[in-house]
């Protein structure tokens, strides 16, 4: 395979025929990159570990070969089959053995994200091209962010679909026969780094991007908090209208001006402060836009309130921070005011983010298990100061001192849950030593939450509120963060069905 036929694959009617291409994971993402290429005509193998029953059998229905297997070394299939192509899910780590075997190989290596810009114009426009891409990356807030975007852009007429880490692949949209005008896309840290990877012809040029924040996370995956930020710093690559960026945090700030983007493209920040020209932001509890206006330098518009978010339960901070990168790229895409006022009105988050899931006897019991890092902790602790605080599980590489320094000085209490709880408990002891800890040490998963509840609810006897913003991944006890977050629902209402909310009986971890 010549390097010049790669590069002419960039449509979907390029001619695809014959490239022999390894797919490396079969999860949704793998599936659909592989039902994508057996429909061009391609010739795939698919390496996996495991693979669900349903995508077992449908592989050889649409025409791709299966290699079921330990990853932990090349395979021999994949020598034999020697690919042109290897396309990795997102989970495949650069360091993982596969990974740098195909690399030193020098097999052109992408993810399913390139592959899905490369084949965008499957289904396109009345006027003939595909659909514009938005993209949305960020340590913490990148789905609900998605979500909004999405819902601002249906509301405001166009024909919209959120995909990429939202759960959706891409190409699925992309080969939605529907169509759509534009796709909002979330992107990990993980599929930016593939399409860091992308030879010119490969690389995205997106209508309009946003970093919402940085902090450190998936430094295990990437190596370094380095990598991890310039991973991040490429979804401004190329982008032709709209950089995004959050005020608040530099990092975003100067990922913007150090970005190689089309001439022409803004730079619009967003923050919780009085925006400049060209920012969005909040004037005495309205939140407008003076970006996307001719006198801008004069005035500004009006998109919501603060009251109407706080009626709609979307006023916590980094929820308004949200809903204001979302404003600003619907309006970089011409969405007028009405109607993203209109959208927000019914807009409501998901399960396990930041989600009051009862009040009952003077405690409000607050699920926000999807804060599975430092930074997503710290914004529900500033939203809910004074909480009893349940923390703790996989950290991922990230120290918790820092989090614990900043904010958790100001929890009630703090409930440690996880397999591994010494370095929770030793910041505490270090950084926080007046608040009292308690540890969660329930063998069986089905009992952690239950146990947490009890003791949280002794500890909270007149009022209060309790937060669950983990700090960390859920897989040292839990199938997933939104298994965690239903975990903790089905205690609390246990324990209210019980009617009791007597102390525990228990004692703070001795200092």
């Amino acid at each position: 395979m010549s390097t010049d036929r790669l590069a002419g694959l960039t449509s979907w009617n390029s001619d695809w025929r014959g490239l022999r291409v390894a797919v490396l994971g079969l999860s949704m993402t793998g599936f659909s990159v592989a039902d994508t290429l057996t429909e061009l005509g391609a010739e795939v193998l698919v390496l996996s570990e495991s693979a669900e029953e349903e995508y077992e059998r449908l592989l050889p229905v649409i025409g791709a070969r299966l290699d079921l297997g330990p990853l932990s070394e090349v395979p021999a299939a994949l020598v034999d089959f020697a690919p042109e192509v290897v396309i990795a899910s997102p989970g495949f780590a650069p360091s993982h053995p596969v990974i740098r075997w195909v690399q030193d190989a020098g097999i052109a290596l992408w993810g399913d994200v390139e592959l899905a810009w490369r084949v965008r114009d499957k289904v396109v426009r009345a006027d003939g091209t595909p659909a514009d891409w938005v993209l949305i990356t960020g340590t913490n807030g990148k789905t609900t962010t998605t979500q909004l975007t999405a819902t601002l852009l249906v509301e405001g007429g166009l024909r919209a679909a959120p995909c990429g880490n939202i759960g959706v692949p891409v190409l699925d949209a992309v080969r939605d026969p529907a169509g759509f005008d534009v796709l909002v896309v979330e992107l990990s840290s993980h599929q930016l780094w593939y399409l860091g990877l992308s030879a010119p012809e490969g690389e995205l040029f997106p209508y309009s991007s946003v970093c919402l924040n940085l902090a450190d996370d998936h430094l295990v995956w990437h190596g370094s908090a380095q990598a991890y930020r310039d991973a991040k710093a490429l979804v401004y690559r190329n982008t032709r209208v709209a950089c995004v960026y959050n005020k608040a945090d530099e990092a975003t700030r100067r990922m913007v001006e150090d970005a190689e983007v089309v001439d022409g493209a803004r730079a619009i920040g967003f923050d919780l402060g009085i925006p400049g020209p060209s920012d969005v932001g909040v004037v005495e509890g309205l939140i407008v836009d003076r970006a996307f206006l001719d006198d801008r330098a004069r005035s500004a518009l009006e998109l919501t309130t603060l009251a109407d978010l706080d009626d709609a339960g979307l006023a916590a901070p980094h929820i308004v921070q949200n809903i204001l990168a979302a404003s600003a790229l619907a309006r970089s895409l011409g969405v007028e005011p009405e109607a993203i006022n209109a959208a927000l009105q019914t807009f409501r988050l998901d399960a396990h983010r930041i989600q009051v899931i009862a009040r009952h006897a003077g405690i409000t019991w607050v699920d926000d298990s999807k804060a599975t890092n430092p930074h997503a902790a710290a914004s529900s602790l500033r939203a809910y100061p004074g909480a009893v605080w349940i923390v703790g599980g996989d950290l991922k590489g990230v120290d918790i001192a820092d989090l614990v320094a900043d904010v958790g000085t100001s929890a009630r209490a703090a409930v440690v849950i996880g397999v591994e709880r010494a370095a929770v408990v030793a910041a505490f002891r270090r950084h926080a030593p007046t608040v009292p800890v308690f540890e969660v040490d329930a063998g069986d998963t089905g009992q952690v939450m239950n146990r947490v509840v009890e003791i949280a609810a002794g500890i909270v006897d007149d009022e209060g509120t309790v937060l669950l913003a983990p700090a960390a991944a859920s897989f040292d006890q839990f199938s997933s963060y939104a298994d965690r977050g239903h975990r903790f629902a089905e205690a609390v209402r246990t324990w209210i069905d019980r009617g009791s909310a007597d102390d525990a009986g228990v004692s703070p971890t001795a200092r």
